[in-house]
């Protein structure tokens, strides 16, 4: 019994180590195209129902989701008008207005021309018109701003933010107030002091003598604020408000403490929201709570050690894009909530949806909550309207804009 007893003792070891060799090679073999794997489609390109939908939220308000429309190609930013009209950039290089809740077929006349390329969400994509946002002083002055890729010749491109003044029908007097070294996505907000700051993607974010991976601060004619926190140093580009910054798709100003906070992507894993500090480096791509693409994490062991940390963090990402406070009264229990615009989850194209994040007195983050994931759409822009409901814009094509409102 005893020889029998051994005998099991010594053959265990190697069962086991005979199934974790099967269980390996039984791994799948993911294929990989531009050192990204290549996501599954089974639960894109859904289509919107035309009828209104009502869903319950985690905080008791049951909401109606209303398609406002679904004839947009690539919509990627909204802005409201003191009327309460909605325009609309599309990535293709047009500029669009909802009108009384319907979307006129007809381009707004007058903005510069861009140059996009490739199915939004995919590997290669050039966006186009991207941020739009009016000035602070609109009423008065009708200015409007807009971010855009802008062609240099048949091969070169670039990021440009341009400025004009809108009446009502066409952009008029349109230049570009600032132009980048290097093209990428780019989204705009107004601070307090009506100052823009201006987010970009690129090479070299730690280094403060170029403008990748950064967050500009400028004046609204296109000038470096002499308050700016590098102005006067040597090796270091004036523009520049933050750096370490990977892909930012969100700006919100903070309408109780006057921050401007931003989010960006991480890559598998590790999206962020950050709050900008003057000079801060928030550590891409040393550090990061994600995983590279392939799989090992970013950082080897993922942390923030001596850089400005995130205020809220994701893993695995949401693809963050669009982000707005809610301040307004239709909604009561989400007053003073943020909320972020979801591309995709965990690298699944069809999981798209919006995240309300509660935060309490110190804005630290006490709980959040997923909604419209059923939809299963590529949740690009999420904006706050003048009749305090809450819009949506599907990075689809078609897409869509969508109105979030009470449904009782």
């Amino acid at each position: 019994m005893r020889t029998q007893v051994n005998t099991q003792a010594r053959l265990f070891p190697l069962a086991v180590l005979l199934a974790a060799s099967q269980l390996a090679s039984a791994q799948q073999k993911v294929p990989f195209e531009n050192g990204v794997p290549v996501a599954p489609r089974g639960l894109a390109a859904r289509p919107l129902p035309d009828k209104p939908m009502v869903f319950d939220t985690a905080e008791g308000q049951k909401i109606r989701v209303v398609v406002v429309t679904k004839e947009l190609e690539y919509p990627w930013s909204a802005a409201f008008l003191p009327n309460g009209d909605m325009l609309v950039t599309e990535r293709a290089g047009r500029l669009r207005i909802i009108r009384n809740g319907v979307l006129d077929p007809l381009p707004i006349p007058g903005g510069p021309a861009a140059y996009f390329a490739g199915e939004s969400g995919m590997p290669g994509a050039v966006h186009g018109y991207m941020d739009i946002a009016l000035h602070p002083q609109f009423a008065q002055n009708h200015l409007l701003y807009l971010t855009y890729t802008k062609p240099l010749d048949e091969k070169r491109r670039t990021t440009a933010l341009a400025r004009g003044r809108f009446d009502g029908h066409a952009l008029t007097d349109v230049r570009d107030i600032f132009v980048l070294d290097e093209a990428g996505t780019s989204r705009i907000a107004f601070g307090r002091d009506n100052t823009i700051y201006m987010t970009t993607t690129g090479k070299d974010p730690q280094d403060p003598n170029t403008q990748g991976g950064k967050v500009l601060r400028l004046r609204d004619d296109g000038s470096i604020p002499p308050d700016n926190p590098f102005v006067g140093q040597a090796g270091h580009k004036p523009e520049v408000y933050t750096l370490g910054h990977r892909s930012s798709l969100g700006l919100a100003l903070n309408p109780g403490t006057g921050e401007m906070w931003q989010n960006e992507n991480g890559p598998n894993g590790g999206d962020e929201i950050n709050i900008l500090k003057p000079g801060k480096n928030y550590g891409w791509p040393i550090v990061s709570y994600g995983r590279t693409y392939p799989g090992p994490w970013q950082s080897g062991i993922p942390r923030h050690d001596g850089f400005e940390p995130p205020v809220v963090y994701w893993m695995p990402a949401i693809a963050v894009s669009g982000m707005v406070f809610y301040t307004g009264d239709k909604f009561p229990k989400w007053k003073g909530d943020i909320f972020v615009g979801s591309l995709r989850t965990g690298e699944i194209p069809g999981t798209g949806h919006i995240e309300r994040i509660l935060f309490n007195e110190k804005m630290e983050e006490l709980r959040r909550e997923a909604l419209l994931r059923e939809l299963r759409q590529r949740i690009r822009d999420v904006r706050q309207g003048p009749d305090g409901l809450l819009y949506l814009l599907t990075d689809e094509k078609p897409g869509a804009v969508l109105r979030i409102e009470p449904a009782e």
